[in-house]
C-alpha cells in the first residue's frame, strides 16, 4: 500500500468533519426529548419509549451498515460515497425532526416524532461508520493513525461542547427574531372575563403553605400576547412558556421572584383563573395593609419563540454539518483499497460470551454512560424548573460552558497527569469516586435550596472532570480486552469489540432517555410550575380545585411538579449506577498493567 504522510490541510479536513458530526449528534441526544416533550407537548413516557426503541434499533443497524460499506466499490472509493450521501440525508432529516408542524397533535405528532427520529438514527449511522472506518485507507503507520484518531476524537469533543454551550441561548435569540417576523400575534385581556386571581404563599421549598387570598373585583388590565394558534383551544400560560410582569398593589412580580399560571377554557368562555405564587415575605407585604388587592400586568408567550428557535437553529447546524463533511470528502483521498472487517450481530454477542473481560467492560460502559446520560437529559429541566427564573437560559449556558471546558481539560491534562502517578485502574476508581462526590454535593446543594448557579460549579467540577477521564479510560480498557481475547480464543476481535462499544453506548443512551422520561412523567415536570388537571373538562375548575386542596391541606401537599423527584432522579440513580459499575469492575476485571505485560509477552512468543 503506497501512502504518504498526511498534510496539515488533510488533518484539518478530517478533524472539521468530526466537529460537524458531533454537533449534530449532541443536538439530537441532548435536546430531542426537551423539544418534543416540553415544546410540542408529547407525553414524557411516550417520548421515552420512542427514544429507547429508536436507539436500540439504531444500535442493531450498525453492523448491517458496516456490511454494506464493506461491499461498496466505486470510482470515488468505498467510504466517501456513503459519507456524502449519509451526511446529506441526515442533515435534511435533522431539520425536519426539529421542525414538526405546529398543527400536528396527538397520534399524528407521535408518529411524526417516531418516524423522523428513527430515520435520523439510520442516516447518522450511514455516515458515522464510514467516517471512522476510512482511516486506514489514507494513513500509513500505526502511529499516524493513532494521532489522527486522537485528533478526530478531540475535534468531536469540541463539536459536542459547542452545541452544549450555545444551544439554549442561540434558540432564544433566533426564535425571538423569527417570531417577530412570522407569528400572527393576537392579544386578549383578562379584564374582559370573569377572572379570579389566587395569590398563594409558598415556602422556600416551593410548597404552598395554605395561605391564600382571592382577587376578583380588583382585576385590572392583564394583557396576554401570543400567536393566534395558541388561542385556538384551551389556554394556559405560565412562567415557563411566557414572560410576564405583574403588579399587585405596587409590588412588581416577574419570573425571577415569583411564579404564575393563567388558564381559560377557550377565548370564547366567560371565566378565567390565575394563580400567582409569592414567597412568604411578599405575601406578608401584600396582606399587611388593610386594603383590597388589585392586579394588572402584561404576559407574552415564549412558546412560539422556542419552537421557531429550534427549527432554524437545527437548520443552521445541518448546513454547517454538510459543509464540514463536504470539506472532508473533497480533501481526503482514499489512497488504497482497504478490506474492512465487519461483524454481524451474532458475531458481536458470540465474541462477548467468549471474552469475559469484554463482557465486564460492556456492562461497565452501559452503567457509566447511563449515569451520565440521565444527568445530561435532566439538566435542562433542573435549570428551567428548579433553579428557574427569567435568567435560567443564561445560567444553563454558563454551567454547560464550564462543564464542557472541564471535560476537555480532564482529557488533555488531568488524565495524563494522574496516569504518571497511578495505574489506569486506580485512575478509573478515582474518576468514579470524583463523579459520586460531585453527585452527592449536587444533591445536598439542591435540597438546601441553593439558587445561584456559581456554587454548582463545585459539583460540576467533580462530575465533568470524571466524565472526561472516563471517556478515555473505558476506551483503553476495551482495547485491552482485544489482546486478552486473542490470547484466550486465538483470534483478534478488534472490529467486533469496537462495534459493540457503539451498540452499548446507544443502548445506555436509550435507557437513560426512558428513565428521564419516566421521571418527567411521574413528577409532572412539564410546562407548568403547577400542573393543572381539568375538572369536568374545565381548566378553570381545575385551578379552583387545586387551590382548595392547598388551603384544606394547610400546605402538606407538594405540588405535582415536585422538583424533589427531579433532584433525586438526576443524582441518586447515577450514584447507584456508578456504584454497581465499580462493584462489577472490581470483581471481574483482571487486566492490570502487569497482566497486560504478561499477555503481550505471551502473544509475542506465540508469533
Amino acid at each position: 500500500m503506497e501512502t504518504k504522510r498526511l498534510s496539515g490541510s488533510e488533518k484539518f479536513a478530517y478533524g472539521i468533519g468530526a466537529v460537524g458530526k458531533d454537533m449534530v449528534y449532541m443536538l439530537s441526544a441532548s435536546y430531542i426529548l426537551y423539544y418534543y416533550q416540553d415544546i410540542m407537548g408529547i407525553s414524557a413516557w411516550i417520548m421515552g419509549v420512542i427514544l429507547l426503541i429508536a436507539r436500540v434499533f439504531d444500535a442493531f443497524n450498525d453492523p448491517i451498515m458496516g456490511v454494506l460499506v464493506a461491499k461498496t466499490k466505486t470510482k470515488w472509493g468505498k467510504f466517501r460515497p456513503w459519507l456524502f450521501v449519509g451526511t446529506l440525508t441526515n442533515a435534511i432529516i435533522l431539520y425536519f425532526m426539529f421542525a414538526a408542524p405546529p398543527s400536528l397533535n396527538g397520534g399524528g405528532l407521535v408518529a411524526y416524532a417516531a418516524c423522523f427520529y428513527i430515520i435520523w438514527g439510520v442516516t447518522y449511522t450511514m455516515m458515522d461508520i464510514p467516517y471512522w472506518s476510512m482511516v486506514p485507507a489514507f494513513t500509513d503507520s500505526g502511529k499516524e493513525r493513532e494521532n489522527l484518531s486522537a485528533l478526530a476524537r478531540t475535534c468531536a469533543g469540541v463539536g459536542s461542547a459547542i452545541i452544549t454551550i450555545i444551544t439554549v441561548m442561540a434558540v432564544t435569540s433566533i426564535g425571538s427574531a423569527m417570531a417577530a417576523k412570522t407569528t400572527d400575534l393576537a392579544t386578549i385581556n383578562l379584564n374582559d372575563y370573569q377572572t379570579t386571581v389566587y395569590v398563594t404563599e409558598r415556602n422556600d421549598a416551593q410548597v404552598p403553605t395554605g395561605n391564600m387570598v382571592e382577587i376578583t373585583d380588583g382585576v385590572g388590565d392583564i394583557t396576554i400576547a401570543a400567536d393566534q394558534s395558541e388561542f385556538d383551544e384551551a389556554i394556559t400560560f405560565n412562567q415557563d412558556n411566557a414572560d410576564y410582569t405583574i403588579t399587585i398593589n405596587g409590588l412588581e412580580l416577574n419570573g425571577d421572584n415569583s411564579a404564575m399560571n393563567v388558564v381559560l377554557d377557550s377565548v370564547d368562555s366567560e371565566d378565567a383563573a390565575a394563580i400567582v405564587y409569592v414567597n412568604e415575605e411578599q405575601y406578608a407585604t401584600l396582606t399587611a395593609a388593610d386594603e383590597a388587592l388589585s392586579i394588572s400586568g402584561d404576559i407574552s408567550s415564549t412558546k412560539e419563540v422556542e419552537r421557531l428557535g429550534y427549527k432554524y437553529f437545527s437548520l443552521i447546524v445541518a448546513v454547517l454539518f454538510f459543509v464540514f463533511i463536504l470539506i472532508t470528502c473533497l480533501r481526503i483521498k482514499e489512497k488504497s483499497s482497504v478490506d474492512m472487517k465487519t461483524a454481524t450481530v451474532k458475531e458481536m454477542f458470540t465474541s462477548l460470551v467468549q471474552n469475559d473481560q469484554a463482557m465486564t467492560m460492556v456492562i461497565a460502559i452501559v452503567l457509566v454512560n447511563t449515569a451520565v446520560y440521565i444527568t445530561s437529559n435532566l439538566l435542562i429541566y433542573f435549570f428551567k424548573y428548579d433553579l428557574g427564573g427569567a435568567s435560567w437560559t443564561g445560567n444553563y449556558t454558563l454551567f454547560n460552558t464550564f462543564g464542557g471546558g472541564m471535560q476537555i481539560i480532564s482529557m488533555i491534562i488531568f488524565f495524563p497527569l494522574l496516569r504518571k502517578f497511578f495505574s489506569i485502574m486506580k485512575v478509573f476508581y478515582i474518576s468514579v469516586a470524583s463523579a459520586i462526590i460531585g453527585y452527592v454535593i449536587l444533591l445536598v446543594m439542591a435540597l438546601l435550596g441553593v439558587d445561584n448557579v456559581y456554587p454548582f460549579f463545585v459539583p460540576g467540577f467533580f462530575i465533568f472532570a470524571a466524565v472526561g477521564m472516563l471517556n478515555v479510560i473505558v476506551t483503553v480498557f476495551l482495547a485491552n480486552t482485544v489482546d486478552y481475547g486473542e490470547l484466550k480464543n486465538g483470534r483478534r476481535d478488534e472490529s467486533v469489540i469496537f462495534s459493540m462499544q457503539t451498540f452499548v453506548v446507544k443502548l445506555a443512551s436509550g435507557v437513560a432517555a426512558l428513565i428521564a422520561s419516566i421521571c418527567l412523567s411521574v413528577f409532572h415536570i412539564s410546562e407548568s410550575d403547577s400542573a393543572i388537571e381539568a375538572v369536568d373538562g374545565s381548566l378553570v375548575q381545575g385551578v379552583s380545585k387545586m387551590v382548595a386542596g392547598f388551603v384544606d391541606s394547610v400546605g402538606t401537599i407538594v405540588t405535582e411538579n415536585s422538583v424533589v423527584g427531579l433532584r433525586m432522579t438526576m443524582t441518586l440513580l447515577p450514584i447507584l449506577a456508578l456504584i454497581i459499575a465499580v462493584v462489577v469492575f472490581k470483581k471481574k476485571y483482571i487486566l492490570t498493567d502487569e497482566k497486560l505485560e504478561e499477555i503481550t509477552a505471551e502473544l509475542k512468543n506465540r508469533a
